[in-house]
């Protein structure tokens, strides 16, 4: 009969998973009284394994991955060394260079023998989903995961379950295992099971001085310590696999083949690419397509040309699918108009991203190479189960984006930014500079432009922060968007132009337009790469500078990075006031440092004092925004600038947002306060006669 592989691993270091499956081993042997194997496959922390059980053995799991002959009991004695309570061992190599260079390809073959060899094998497989780890998860019956009673843990524990999900790994093969748990404590095995999305499976005694004890001694605490309470625990987990029969009803269960597999890369591996048969059938079915009809000679902006073109392709698919064997691919209608779909998206369309693009509640694509395509939904980012057939495929995709707008990318540019038609923002690089094959990175852009009720509904802010934002840009204060990739700073910069009055001019720059305000007097620029010569580029500064000469009311820089920060500050200082920009940074402070730096940038040899005074007499207000661990987006302050003391630039915020735990949900609590503190361009308002509510300033 076949044994069983039980692979043990971690949501983060340090939850006790390495010593959990050598005791799960020594539990085994003891409990079934049969042999049992021990793997260390955890390349991280190489030479644990030793230490903890006391065993080293005769070859490393990196001799097992070189090795070409049969494996069976009397070759398998050259690698392993056994202790006397029946535990057989095969450790990782305790130099790391050496680990790093196991052939994970060559394991696939010792793994299945072992399954014959031994009634159960336990591999430790660390806390990453490297290669190595996902070989040994391929061949495993039971995963079980480590995780300890606090909420950083049991957070990053449910990534890793999500993404063990999205493998397609069954969820009755995915337990959970609660380590240094005590009677008592507020985080219970019920707040973690909540947590995760998963119940606790087994729960281990906290048991410190027995763990370090038995750790001290090189020995497994169940061959020193077996009556303590953490070998009881240990021991009660065997006892319910094995009373449950749940090796046995989870043999039955299909698993998800070659995940560990390192797929080739470039158009002659394509086929090999192909992790299924309904790729493989598209792979070939485009090869046809593309030998058969010119697909690049199409005129985009036709809409009736892409129409009698996209007609004319879905009859030639349809008869090419009719020359292939697609017995056991194409059962239904069904199958036959998606595979169809798919085809036409990938050689005139978006391929993979056009679902994508046209669902909704995506707000990011992200691209890693053909096979690999993550995208973000409500905050959370998951992988997608559609891939493209090769590279080219995604670099035909970035030429389609890009070559409407007049950029291109090639090896000598390999990076470019675009947008798409709806507004959505492209950024995408490409080999050699992007080591795994085609990047793309999408921002998508809400059909319905977002309002400050929306952002107020979204929890990003309250209605008295969206009333004193209102107030703040009516009131032409300079204000700075502060915030990291990602964190909402352009919809928070879109919302703001809102409230500018419509009876203004505003000019709006930035390097791949995407700012989209509702008055109908704006005037957008955009900058202009380099031609294929190397000349003609029109950077933001330049842009800055005209804007100058174009009598703005209001000057919008989509994004700060460089000298045109400088030119900026100026002409906030000389009559633009109401202006707004964005830069990348963590907090109001950070912001003043950068705005700083950026300065430096425009090379104009001004002093570090002289850039501060500017910076403090040009900006009014920064507003921090910020993505949350769990992807909600929030106004974490709202500060005003007050000038200079001495050599520091003053701030005083008047609003900020106080995390305060984690709900069941994993959804993160806190509330908005206000400092009441009032800003002091209000009694300037007030004087001249503008009716302010002071309650907006008071958390009553």
């Amino acid at each position: 009969m076949a044994g069983h592989i039980i692979s043990v691993i971690g949501g983060k270091g340090g939850v006790g998973k390495s010593q959990f499956a050598a005791n799960l081993a020594f539990a085994f042997a003891q409990e079934n009284r049969a042999k049992t194997l021990l793997l260390d496959f955890d390349q991280k922390a190489s030479g644990d394994q030793n230490l903890i059980t006391g065993m080293r053995s005769k070859k490393t799991i990196k001799d097992l991955s070189e090795f070409n002959g049969a494996i069976d009991p009397r070759t398998i004695m050259q690698f392993i060394t056994t202790h006397k309570m029946g535990v057989s061992y095969i450790g990782m190599p305790n130099d790391q260079t050496a680990a790093s260079q196991i052939n994970v390809d060559g394991l696939g073959k010792p793994l299945k023998a072992m399954q014959n060899l031994f009634p159960v094998t336990v591999i430790d497989v660390g806390s990453e989903l490297n290669d190595l780890t996902l070989k040994a998860l391929e061949f495993s019956t039971l995963i079980f995961i480590v995780v300890t009673p606090d909420l950083l843990a049991a957070n990053q524990t449910k990534r890793l379950y999500s993404e063990l999900i999205t493998m397609l790994f069954p969820k009755e093969m995915l337990q959970v295992v609660m380590n240094s748990y005590v009677k008592g404590h507020p985080v219970s095995p019920e707040v973690i099971g909540r947590q995760i999305g998963k119940p606790v499976f087994s729960i281990l005694a906290k048991d410190e001085q027995t763990c370090a004890g038995a750790l001290s001694r090189s020995t497994p605490v169940m061959a020193v310590a077996k009556n303590s309470s953490y070998a009881k625990s240990v021991i009660e987990t065997v006892r319910k696999l094995n009373q449950k029969n749940v090796l046995k009803a989870l043999e039955k269960i299909a698993k998800p083949e070659s995940v560990g597999q390192k797929k080739e890369k470039g158009d002659s591996k394509t086929q090999e690419k192909a992790s299924n048969a309904w790729n493989a059938l598209k792979v070939r079915i485009h090869r046809s397509l593309v030998e058969e009809m010119d697909l690049k000679k199409t005129d985009d902006s036709d809409p009736k040309a892409k129409i009698i073109l996209r007609e004319q392709t879905k009859k030639l698919v349809v008869e090419l699918l009719g020359k292939e064997d697609t017995k056991g691919i194409l059962n239904t209608r069904e199958d036959m108009n998606k595979v169809v779909k798919e085809i036409l998206d990938e050689a005139l369309g978006l391929g993979p991203l056009e679902d994508m693009l046209a669902d909704k509640s995506i707000s990011e694509i992200m691209v890693v190479g053909p096979d690999r395509i993550f995208y973000e939904q409500s905050g959370k980012v998951k992988m997608s189960d559609v891939v493209f057939t090769s590279d080219r495929q995604a670099l035909n995709v970035i030429e389609r984006i890009v070559a409407p707008i007049g950029r291109r990318i090639d090896e000598k540019t390999p990076y470019v930014d675009a947008r798409l038609p709806d507004g959505s923002r492209v950024h995408a690089i490409i080999p050699p500079c992007s080591l795994d094959g085609c990047t793309i990175t999408i921002r998508k852009f809400p059909e319905n432009r977002l309002t400050y009720k929306d952002l107020v509904k979204f929890g990003s802010m309250t209605e008295a922060m969206a009333d004193f934002l209102r107030i703040s840009v009516e009131a032409h204060r300079n204000i700075v968007v502060s915030g990291g990739t990602g964190s909402g700073k352009t919809t928070l910069i879109n919302m703001l132009g809102g409230f500018i009055p419509a009876n203004e001019r505003i000019i709006t720059v930035e390097d791949s337009a995407e700012l989209d305000f509702p008055q109908v007097h704006v005037v957008r620029l955009e900058t202009r790469p380099p031609s294929l010569e190397g000349d003609g580029e029109i950077d933001i500064r330049t842009l800055v500078k005209q804007t100058l000469r174009m009598r703005p009311d209001r000057i919008v820089v989509g994004e700060c990075r460089g000298g045109e920060t400088l030119d900026m500050l100026q002409a906030m200082n000389t009559g633009h006031d109401g202006s707004m920009t964005t830069v990348h940074s963590n907090s109001p402070r950070d912001a003043m440092s950068r705005l700083e730096t950026l300065v430096q940038y425009a090379g104009a040899g001004l002093s570090p004092k002289a850039i501060k005074e500017m910076i403090a007499s040009a900006v009014h207000m920064v507003i921090q925004q910020s993505r949350l661990e769990d992807g909600s987006r929030k106004i974490l302050n709202i500060t005003e600038i007050g000038g200079m003391q001495g050599e520091v630039i003053t701030l005083q915020d008047i609003f900020t947002y106080k995390q305060e735990g984690m709900s069941k949900q994993g959804k993160i609590e806190g509330k908005f306060q206000a400092s009441g503190f009032i800003p002091k361009f209000i009694e300037t308002l007030e004087k001249k006669g503008y009716k302010v509510p002071r309650g907006l300033f008071s958390n009553t």
